[in-house]
């Protein structure tokens, strides 16, 4: 994953772990695909290993520690999925405080139902905790009466997918759960679900764990949708090296048996695509490819793998949730008019990053490819509208504004780190810690680090069991080369434009701009910003790029002169990027990049300490990142010779700090603006 990604994630997890801490109840919000169950795997190893000064363990629970009950769908096998990822976490040693067990009622006959102590992660399929159930016997009872009244252990309930409705179990709440968790994409909010922490959708997008939407038009019909899965599946396999997928979803109802032989009669007629049809019933079920070999309870598996040769999957049913399939990046409701409605569950089918784990390899245009989604249907009413753009004049554009970009150099390349001379003076201890604490720390290790011990063991055992022992020295010495920049930093080879396309998220800063690099596709001249800090900031800029155009005399700009050249940073697709270090590798995106009319590159990032909605930006952790991109920009200014810019928003007033070779100027509006009729140093 992405340094943000990460972040984001963590950031959620310390988020959860201060609001439980002060209350019994509460409800996590997250779009499908965000990473939900790692990070309630996240929470659980920390409440479990009482990680954070303000641990629920030691308020709740005295010498014992608490033991999580994790309700979870059938459908889709959903718990036995949850289960298998809370046990690979925990045999990986990312979490390794988590023992996970997944209930189920399948002892025989005459045998008695238990289940069994000495884990802390028990998870249950909702459906198997129901009237008539052998675990609604006084199997369920009799084991949390043993681990509250007999153990002493306090039992948190995790209620994941909470929008669907569990009963049972909240018949028991009041008798042995200590804390409940509501874990969802879409919180029931008639039934108090109201999120106490959250993960906005934009969040999600910004760090590239899930796909942006780009909604089909109204009147595009199924045909529409096999055209553009056969125009990007080139693209897709070449630059992503996965094999996209439709997902093709019509009613339950009577309508069912007209739409799916509507839908029949057009596959037949894109005889190069591999589909097939899942409904309830097996002997129901049909497809075209080799898979219809299999049994169909295998069908659903096969199609999940990258390159998986199904391209479009037809359901009768709703695929809300419990079934992940990353390479799916399209989705055509088949529905009636009137009742045509998507929500974000069904949405969040096709939104997953299929090249999630190494998505800072892929190229621009890879990247952009693998977290875009497209969709027909009804939007659900607060999903934001993503606006598409390309670049105006791209040859002349391309041409004439090219950025020099700076990277950190991964450690393992730099030959002034060695680790056989850190590691060599150390002496190995005559007794050792145990492999699997040895395998934890390793995997928690920042990704660098994890690279440099494998270049340095080299198949050796010896040699990694010295390193992993070691690792905190490493580490130390690693953050301290990372840190300085006169070191770790250098330019990149290659330089950096706009990309050809890119989109935004229509979010209501609205500012009209007609003469920028970018051109809507719609042809209109209206865009919108991430703040209104950055809106206003773009209307300084415009105004800069008018009034050198209506200059006159020896600066007269004509058609073919050179004029200003500027437009937003978007995230999607872009190249344009600057990496530091706070505790891990992030990527600075400047918001704006102008050339001026002598040559020279500008980047700006626009920051803000004003009140926006709710939310107070003048704290200690926003003033920290304001410190560390003005150090790292520092150095950026100095090695590319172009001039990096932090306008911060204060009231009605700029305080723009400026980079140029290293050196660091405070300047008004009005003074950054007379800079740039200063001839180059």
């Amino acid at each position: 994953m992405t340094q943000e990604a990460k972040d984001l994630q963590q950031r959620a997890v310390t988020q959860l772990m201060e609001k439980l801490a002060l209350r019994n109840e509460l409800t996590f919000r997250a779009p499908t695909g965000s990473g939900k169950t790692r990070m309630m795997a996240d929470m659980m190893d920390r409440v479990l290993t009482g990680n954070t000064g303000s641990s629920p363990v030691t308020q709740a629970s005295g010498l014992c520690s608490p033991v999580f009950l994790v309700s979870t769908l059938s459908k889709g096998d959903l718990a036995r999925q949850n289960y298998e990822q809370f046990r690979r976490l925990a045999s990986d040693g990312t979490f390794p405080a988590l023992r996970p067990y997944l209930i189920n009622t399948e002892a025989g006959s005459e045998e008695r139902l238990f289940i069994p102590e000495g884990y802390n992660v028990y998870v249950l399929p909702r459906d198997l905790y129901k009237h008539g159930g052998r675990l609604m016997q006084g199997v369920m009872q009799d084991f949390l009466m043993d681990t509250v009244m007999i153990c002493g252990h306090p039992v948190y309930l995790i209620k994941d997918e909470c929008h669907q409705a569990t009963h049972n179990l909240d018949n028991l709440a009041s008798g042995f759960f200590s804390k409940v968790i509501n874990f969802s994409a879409t919180p029931n909010l008639r039934r108090g679900q109201q999120p106490d922490v959250e993960i906005t959708d934009d969040e999600a997008v910004r760090a590239a764990l899930i796909k942006h939407v780009e909604m089909g038009c109204d009147d595009d019909t199924v045909e529409d949708a096999l055209c553009k899965l056969e125009e990007i599946q080139p693209q897709y396999r070449d630059l992503l090296g996965v094999n996209p997928c439709l997902i093709i979803q019509i009613s339950n109802k009577q309508k069912a048996a007209e739409e799916l032989s509507a839908i029949e009669e057009r596959l037949t007629q894109h005889q190069q695509l591999k589909w097939m049809l899942i409904v309830d019933k097996e002997k129901d079920c049909r497809t075209n490819d080799k898979v219809g070999r299999l049994p169909v309870g295998c069908w659903k598996d096969y199609a999940k793998g990258n390159s998986s040769t199904v391209d479009v999957i037809v359901f009768k049913m709703v695929i809300s949730e419990g079934w992940d399939i990353p390479r799916a990046c399209m989705l055509y409701q088949v529905r009636d008019t009137q009742s045509r409605q998507l929500d974000e569950q069904v949405m969040g089918r096709v939104r997953r990053n299929p090249r999630l784990a190494d998505y800072e390899r892929l190229t621009p245009e890879a990247q952009q490819l693998a977290t875009t989604a497209w969709v027909w249907g009804i939007p659900p009413e607060k999903m934001r509208r993503t606006m598409a753009v390309r670049l105006a004049n791209r040859e002349d554009t391309q041409a004439k504004l090219w950025v020099k970009t700076t990277m950190l150099k991964p450690l393992t390349e730099r030959t002034d780190f060695v680790a056989e001379e850190l590691l060599g003076s150390i002496k190995t201890d005559i007794t050792h810690s145990s492999l699997f604490t040895l395998f934890g720390s390793l995997q928690r290790a920042d990704e660098q680090v994890r690279q440099l011990c494998y270049q340095y063991a080299d198949g050796n055992s010896g040699r990694w069991w010295h390193f992993a022992e070691n690792i905190a020295k490493v580490e130390r010495a690693y953050n301290s080369y990372i840190c300085d920049y006169g070191q770790s930093m250098e330019v990149n080879a290659e330089q950096a434009s706009f990309p050809l396309t890119s989109f935004y998220t229509d979010n209501a800063n609205y500012a009209t701009i007609a003469d920028w690099v970018w051109r809507r596709r719609d042809g209109r001249d209206r865009f919108s910003f991430d703040s209104e800090a950055e809106r206003e900031w773009a209307e300084v800029l415009k105004d800069l790029a008018r009034d050198a155009a209506m200059t006159t005399g020896d600066e007269v700009l004509t058609d073919n002169g050179d004029r200003y050249l500027w437009g937003k940073n978007y995230l999607a697709g872009s190249a344009i990027r600057f990496e530091y270090y706070q505790a891990g590798i992030h990527a600075s995106y400047p918001d704006f990049v102008m050339r001026d009319r002598q040559g020279r590159i500008h980047l700006f990032e626009v920051k803000s300490v004003n009140v926006a909605q709710g939310a107070l930006f003048d704290t200690e952790e926003y003033k920290e990142k304001v410190r560390t991109l003005k150090e790292c920009y520092r150095h950026c200014s100095r090695l590319t010779g172009q001039l990096f810019y932090l306008p911060v928003l204060r009231g009605d007033e700029w305080q723009i700090t400026r980079l140029a070779d290293g050196e660091e100027a405070l300047l008004t509006k009005e003074a950054f603006v007379a800079s740039l009729h200063e001839p180059p140093q």
